[in-house]
């Protein structure tokens, strides 16, 4: 196991680098006014400073059940376990099944890699294309793992969006083989076009569905979830608890004070979405501009455009780039075998415009050598 490349170069930038690196969101979106009232509000009880139970506060747990079944995935409380971020939930669930084998994506997320590899799970990789990862290989590895994680809006780190096609397709699988799939969804609601329906609601007792407020609200709450069946929501409460006894709970009653008020937030998420397309838009506009040798698709959503520099190892080009302070993530840090590569993963939602463009020419800078 190594350490994440991207924490690595969050620790060493300093503040004149441009960075199109981690996936952080625009802190200017922040709602900080309507979440500082629903932290006043939080204070005046003092009992909210208390410890509270390890699966997460009750009402808590019925907004985010309400979430899912307005969408017809019919959820209840029970069938919800916060956790301290949606990568604690990852961990929790590969503990679950420790030494066991597992498909992913290729390229995958390399938090979730990290986590399979620290529990000794046996990791199958099956390509991941512009449509979703290639379902027959998909099958052909499933029907022995019967355990999957995969990342179907908007993945990290290609940015892929699955058809409806390829979802149905995965939930004939687990439908046909048994066993389980884990459905990361931090950026499900981050889309610029339309939602798609969830494979985890077309299996629901045979899928793991983590969420995350991290990247539609603010991500120093830390407060992410795992929605499963009944059953297996109480096991992985016991492995949570050998971890920490519960959550943040002052994090936890600013949610729920915020969330009181369900039209705010979807007004909130409708912003979010009308802002990162512009800025995706922006982004991309500059990329035909300033790195025309770039090439990408166009992403529907999301927090990230990913593409090739024909010709060039990133991995060993950001370095180059570091010296003239901007960096980005080269894709072998995205893959079991750590390849050598011509793919880049941007991100395009923290940076201002004046950013993305004096970043781009300085990467152009660099490839012109």
């Amino acid at each position: 196991m190594k350490r994440s490349f991207i924490r690595e170069i969050l620790e060493s930038i300093d503040g004149e680098t441009i960075s199109f690196a981690g996936g952080l969101p625009d802190e200017s979106l922040f709602p900080i006014e309507d979440l500082r009232k629903a932290s006043d509000k939080v204070y005046e009880n003092p009992k909210n400073l208390q410890y509270t139970i390890s699966n997460g506060i009750t009402p808590l747990r019925e907004k985010i059940a309400d979430f899912y079944n307005k969408e017809g995935f019919e959820t209840k409380p029970s069938n919800i376990l916060i956790t301290t971020g949606s990568q604690q939930g990852l961990y929790i669930i590969a503990k679950y099944f420790e030494k066991k084998q597992i498909v992913i994506e290729e390229p995958s997320y390399l938090g979730a890699v990290n986590i399979f590899k620290m529990n000794s799970m046996d990791m199958k990789t099956v390509p991941l294309k512009s449509d979703g990862i290639e379902t027959q290989k998909f099958c052909d590895a499933y029907k022995d793992a019967k355990l999957a994680y995969l990342i179907p809006d908007f993945q990290n780190p290609k940015g892929t969006q699955y058809t409806e096609t390829k979802r149905d397709e995965i939930a004939n699988c687990v439908m046909q083989n048994g066993g389980y799939i884990l459905e990361d969804a931090p950026y499900s609601e981050l889309y610029f076009e339309q939602k798609l329906k969830s494979i985890s609601s077309m299996i629901p007792e045979n899928s793991f569905h983590l969420g995350s407020f991290s990247k539609t609200l603010a991500p120093s709450l830390r407060i992410g979830w795992i929605r499963a069946n009944e059953e297996i929501i109480r096991a992985l409460t016991m492995i949570k608890e050998t971890i920490d006894l519960h959550s943040c709970g002052i994090s936890q009653y600013i949610l729920d004070n915020y969330l009181e008020d369900s039209a705010r937030y979807e007004k909130h998420l409708h912003h979010l979405r009308g802002a990162y397309k512009e800025k995706m838009e922006i982004f991309t506009d500059a990329l035909k501009k300033e790195l025309s040798e770039f090439v990408f698709d166009m992403p529907k959503g999301g927090m990230f455009v990913f593409g090739a520099l024909k010709g060039f190892d990133t991995f060993k080009l950001v370095y180059e780039c570091m010296d003239k302070k901007v960096v980005y993530v080269p894709a072998n840090q995205f893959y079991l075998d750590g390849r050598i590569s011509d793919e880049i993963r941007f991100n395009y939602t923290y940076s201002t415009k004046e950013q993305v463009t004096e970043g781009l020419k300085r990467i152009h800078k660099v490839i012109q050598k």
